[in-house]
């Protein structure tokens, strides 16, 4: 006989609430992980596949790169920010404002997705250039673009279910449509690269496909009745301050990850002044240094659920508890896979694009970005809990420092005095400065937690 749909609300609110935080935590963070590593292999065999076609159009994995920042950056505002108050929703046992928020969030995210998608199209030669593109790397940048542009609304609904399934605790079911579509592409890139000959525009659209198909097997964790929240239009919300509470919750998404974009970009026209080759290798360098950084990620999402429920059902405790065992099992796992990539940097390098120019830019900056990756855990675990406990004006402020105020001065004054190494080194200072301001927020909310306040302890 079949549980009824209050019988697993049930059963997800004892998971949530009774089960020791570090082995939630880590059961949370395996498919987290193991979706985001898939995530990355995938954008590793586009890099890979597309260098070897020259050095101008590996130069344009960097530049859509960019642009696929601006795509995560309204579709994890709207995931994250959704996801994080069905989380709190389901929390207080309250599933009737859990299938609200997750239902606005679902047809708001297809709204900018399909709207980012006509305005691409429609100024996608100056876009290539505002994200840093030179006059060689513009043709290759824009058969990759269109497909990445094509594919948009699903992407950005995609970013929804996917952190929607994670922060009700169904990380596993939010694998299962990234994994398929992760190697879906891997398996596609050869395929319309080499044997259907069509170069770069073969890249963009084995991504677009394996995006389509992606999301397809998320919808359907929806569809089966296998979560708690449920995407209908009649739970679509009528009133203005439940849209701008997702946004206020996710905008410390949408600065992360807009301010990624903005990065990209402003990284991309540095190295443009050195050439192709320049923009290749910092294409290169941040391609293979966020899989570690990726890991941080996909542990420190591991997180997120267990704290937005935990701190629903007002059992603070148990927040603290599994912010600081993030935090630790988060660093010790980047920072050994920092060093085993310091001592390789090199060899990967040359893997990807066995250029004389690009080795010797590429391999410097990429043991520069391992040093600055031992720290990386700080500010993420300590982004991600603020802003999964609703405290999003901190949150905003530490989204901001990575790629945004800490970043952004880095690489327009370095380079000056520095030349290339300026450029090498803008990324790596901005994580370190970004630690430090991170460490004071850390403490201050280990300390102000309060008191649990519910009889069910653990």
């Amino acid at each position: 006989m079949k549980a009824t749909q209050s019988e697993k609300s049930e059963k997800q609110f004892i998971k949530m609430t009774q089960t020791p935080v570090n082995r939630l935590v880590f059961a949370m963070s395996i498919p987290t992980v193991i979706s985001m590593m898939v995530s990355n292999i995938y954008n590793l065999a586009d890099t890979y596949f597309v260098s070897s076609i020259g050095t101008s159009a590996s130069g344009a994995v960097g530049i859509v790169f960019a642009l696929m920042a601006i795509i995560q950056a309204f579709g994890f505002m709207v995931g994250h920010g959704s996801g994080s108050l069905v989380s709190m929703s389901l929390g207080a046992r309250n599933i009737g404002q859990a299938n609200k928020y997750a239902s606005t969030a679902f047809f708001t995210a297809l709204v900018f997705g399909g709207t980012i998608a006509v305005l691409g199209e429609i100024f996608i030669t100056p876009l290539m250039y505002l994200l840093g593109s030179t006059d060689t790397i513009l043709p290759y940048a824009t058969q990759y673009a269109r497909y990445i542009l094509a594919a948009a609304p699903l992407m950005s609904v995609s970013f929804v279910m996917n952190n929607i399934l994670r922060y009700e605790g169904k990380a596993a079911f939010a694998m299962i449509g990234i994994t398929f579509g992760g190697l879906l592409n891997v398996a596609l890139d050869p395929l319309f690269i080499f044997v259907l000959k069509m170069g770069v525009a073969g890249a963009g659209l084995a991504t677009a496909i394996s995006q389509v198909v992606g999301s397809g097997l998320l919808l359907s964790m929806f569809l089966m009745g296998r979560t708690q929240s449920q995407f209908k239009i009649r739970y679509i919300s009528k009133s203005i301050w439940d849209y701008l509470k997702i946004f206020k919750t996710g905008t410390p998404s949408l600065l992360r990850q807009g301010l990624n974009s903005i990065a990209a970009m402003l990284l991309n026209n540095s190295a443009a002044v050195y050439g192709d080759a320049a923009v290749a290798a910092m294409s290169i360098v941040g391609r293979v240094s966020f899989v570690v950084f990726a890991f941080g990620i996909g542990i420190g999402q591991g997180l997120q659920p267990v704290s937005s429920f935990n701190y629903g059902a007002r059992l603070y405790s148990r927040v603290r508890r599994a912010y600081v065992f993030t935090l630790c099992y988060g660093t010790a796992v980047c920072s050994a896979l920092s060093t085993v990539l310091l001592f390789a940097s090199d060899y990967v390098i040359k893997q990807f694009r066995n250029d004389p120019e690009v080795i010797a830019i590429g391999t410097p900056a990429l043991r520069a970005q391992c040093f600055a990756l031992f720290v990386g855990m700080l500010l993420q675990c300590t982004n991600m809990l603020y802003q999964s406990i609703g405290k999003s004006a901190v949150a905003t402020v530490l989204a901001s420092l990575r790629s945004g105020i800490c970043f952004i001065p880095m690489i327009l004054i370095l380079p000056r005095f520095f030349g290339v190494n300026g450029i090498i080194w803008a990324q790596p200072t901005a994580d370190f400065i970004t630690a430090a301001v991170s460490l004071p927020f850390a403490l201050h909310i280990i300390r102000s937690l309060p008191s649990d306040r519910s009889l069910q302890r653990t």
